[in-house]
């Protein structure tokens, strides 16, 4: 059951990233979201992949997969709507 209950959270968690995407794109800005901290969540979870794809264990590998790939998203879109500031 532990594990079940896990394997959902695993599922679930991820899905967190998809009303910042929607932020972004509704407002066609990521002016408030750090490059920095967008890029450095990103490599992080891109040195985890391999200990992830390699693991036996499920909930890990599946929560990985989910992570990665939405944030991967979150990602292309900070970039994708990052205006210039205008200086005045």
């Amino acid at each position: 059951m532990a594990q079940n209950i896990a394997l959902l959270a695993a599922v679930i968690l991820p899905l967190w990233n998809i009303p910042l995407i929607v932020h972004i794109a509704r407002r066609k800005s990521s002016r408030d979201i750090s490059l920095a901290w967008a890029f450095g969540v990103w490599i992080c979870l891109l040195l985890m992949a391999p200990s992830a794809f390699a693991s036996e264990e499920p909930v890990w590998k599946v929560f990985n997969i989910a992570n990665l790939s939405l944030f991967s998203l979150v990602v292309i879109f900070v970039v994708i709507y990052r205006k210039p500031r205008l200086e005045a």
